[in-house]
């Protein structure tokens, strides 16, 4: 199976050298210098879990203060460019945070028999990357932020989730997006550690293809060494309807085989005897996840109808091993994904822009997820949950403050008793982020 992947890559990588059907990347280069970027996102982060009918000491509640830099060179001159650049973040928290948890704050040891935490007072990470471009295809090998249906980096926390490896990326084709690339490392949003997922090695792949200006289609994989092997497929197809509407169709899902030393939480069937303690079931198992959705817009509306199902001997389980802890690129994902074993589940969600009310970067989004038909592991009952969700989100659209914005997010999620006990406790979430961007050149 690798030497297919191995060939696969060959290929990718000769079909990023065939000749460019239009004008070349690396051709409109101004310089190393010339046409470099440097900027800092100041983040300050809140994230609050009250669970419900449990003890208020297993609640989780995280406070911080983060500045996100990125230094980017631009290319060389010449037939081949070069380049280099430095991502990181330096951060410090913002009260005791003695119940931090959520993957924002790194913490010294877990919690002692209170549920209390030391947290970190203040940390740093990143690392530095070089870059190179023929034509119209880009190779960078480093310290990267992925955002690949198989392979992405968490972003959703106080700072994001680093990778370090290569990744070749290639435009020659018109409308023809190809991606290969190999990575050895993986640190998670509250890891010190460079390599705290213990990735020994994730090879991707994919490409996505441009039918026309209506009809979209790609498809990605990951192999990550002992771990699992991932495909992902998408199409979606949007048509106008009036001048100011128009309808999007749009079908994904997964197919994933975890090998015996991964890492779940929603495993079936027969496990290993220590599965509970270790989350390592044994034995290789396998999940077919799909979901198809309909959105409508009108103007300053949007409304999605998405229908989603599981199929295996497992869950869609993602981000546990070094795969990525934003891997799911699918549409009844917000608290909850909705990703339990056989699940079914459907979701309406409404999107409200203010524009029409002199407040063009105020937006509204609200949405109502079931999910019903969970075969829980150990239990022999049917698993049920739902999440209301709601965020309102301001963006700044002009002045000194300009793409300055404030996030405020709130998950209301319940399940019955059997699947609480596999999967997550009821809760009531609130997130927080105020994001204060800064140009430095």
């Amino acid at each position: 199976m690798l030497n297919a992947k191995k060939v696969t890559l060959a290929v990718l990588v000769q079909a990023a050298l065939i000749s460019t059907a239009y004008a070349s990347e690396q051709s409109e280069a101004k310089g190393f210098v010339e046409d470099a970027e440097g900027t800092v996102l100041f983040r300050t982060g809140y994230l609050n879990r009250d669970f419900k009918d449990v003890d208020p000491g297993d609640d989780r509640s995280s406070f911080a203060q983060t500045a996100m830099v990125k230094l980017d060179s631009g290319f060389t001159q010449g037939i081949v460019g070069f380049g280099a650049g430095i991502i990181g973040d330096a951060s410090f928290k913002i009260g005791e945070n003695a119940h931090a948890g959520n993957g924002m704050i790194p913490t010294h040891g877990g919690p002692d028999a209170q549920g209390r935490v030391d947290a970190y007072d203040h940390w740093a990470r990143g690392g530095a990357y070089v870059k190179a471009r023929l034509s119209n295809t880009t190779a960078v090998y480093g310290t990267q932020v992925l955002d690949i249906p198989v392979l992405a980096s968490n972003t959703a926390r106080l700072v994001p989730e680093y990778f370090e490896g290569l990744l070749v990326t290639s435009n020659e084709i018109d409308n023809l997006s190809l991606t290969a690339g190999k990575f050895t490392k993986n640190q998670y949003s509250d890891q010190i550690e460079t390599d705290g997922r213990n990735l020994d090695r994730a090879i991707v792949w994919g490409a996505k293809y441009k039918f026309s200006d209506a009809l979209n289609a790609s498809y990605y994989g990951v192999d990550v060494k002992d771990r699992l092997d991932r495909h992902y497929v998408n199409a979606n197809y949007t048509y106008t309807l009036s001048e100011d509407s128009s309808l999007t169709h749009d079908f994904s899902g997964y197919h994933t085989k975890f090998s015996k030393n991964a890492s779940t939480y929603s495993a079936t069937g027969r496990v290993a005897d220590g599965y509970a303690d270790s989350g390592i079931a044994g034995t290789e198992k396998t999940n077919d996840i799909w979901a198809i959705s309909t959105s409508y817009s009108k103007d300053v509306h949007n409304v999605m109808l998405a229908y989603q199902q599981n199929f295996g001997d497992i869950g869609y389980d993602y981000g546990g091993n070094a795969d990525g802890a934003q891997s799911i690129y699918l549409p009844n994902s917000y608290l909850s994904d909705f990703v339990g074993n056989d699940e079914k589940s459907l979701g309406l969600q409404y999107n409200y822009s203010f524009k029409n009310h002199g407040l063009p970067g105020l937006n509204w989004t609200t949405a109502f997820v079931y999910g019903w038909d969970i075969d829980v592991r150990d239990e022999d009952k049917e698993g049920q949950e739902r999440e209301f969700f709601n965020q309102v989100k301001y963006t700044v659209q002009s002045g000194f403050a300009k793409d300055t914005s404030l996030r405020l997010r709130h998950s209301y999620y319940r399940a019955n008793d059997s699947y609480n006990s596999v999967y997550m406790n009821d809760t009531n979430e609130w997130r927080i982020w105020l994001d204060i961007p800064v140009k430095l050149f």
